[in-house]
This record gives structure tokens, C-alpha cells and sequence, in this order.
């Protein structure tokens, strides 16, 4: 991703759910999406088995690049998965907890 002077990121394009890092990660990591416009926004992280284990994100966020962090300290080792929903958009990334 190219930066404009100044550092500052161009508007996205396009929705996106990026990799997080780092990954794998212990006990924290962030995970960035992008938005390319002001959107109604959920991300949200399951454990293997499906059940939601945090909401990171929720509401309405405006056009950008978005950067949260996951903390997993109280969780154990394994595969998680970002999941991130906005109107008409899902896309979910594995994350790999290493303890």
C-alpha cells in the first residue's frame, strides 16, 4: 500500500479484512480493515468451535484504514478467526494463537 506524502493513506477502494500482525501472535495482535466509506462496521473473533470469544469493533466507523487491538491473554493456544461484516461485505482470516 502506498502512502501519500505526509504518510497519510489514500482512501481504500475497496471493504477489506487485512492480515493481522503479527500472526502468529502471543498474547496480543493487531488486526486492520479498510473501508471506503463511512460504514456500519462488526469485527468480531471466534474460536475454533465457532463461539465468539470478542467483538473488536462495532458500529459505525468512517472511510479509512482502521487498526484495533487483540488481546488474547486469557485465551488458550489455537486458531481464531477475524470475521468483519459491513453492508453487503464479509470476510473472514485466521489468526494463530501460539502460548
Amino acid at each position: 500500500v502506498s502512502t501519500e506524502p505526509g504518510g497519510v493513506e489514500p482512501l481504500p477502494e475497496r471493504f477489506e479484512l487485512r492480515a493481522n500482525y503479527p500472526n502468529p501472535f502471543n498474547p496480543s495482535t493487531q488486526v486492520r480493515f479498510a473501508l471506503p466509506q463511512a460504514s456500519e462496521v462488526r469485527l468480531e473473533v471466534f474460536d475454533a468451535a465457532g463461539r465468539r470469544v470478542a467483538v473488536l469493533a462495532e458500529g459505525m466507523r468512517p472511510a479509512g484504514v482502521h487498526t484495533v487491538n487483540f488481546e488474547a491473554g486469557a485465551l488458550s493456544s489455537g486458531v481464531y478467526i477475524a470475521r468483519l461484516t459491513a453492508p453487503g461485505f464479509v470476510q473472514s482470516r485466521a489468526m494463530v494463537l501460539l502460548k
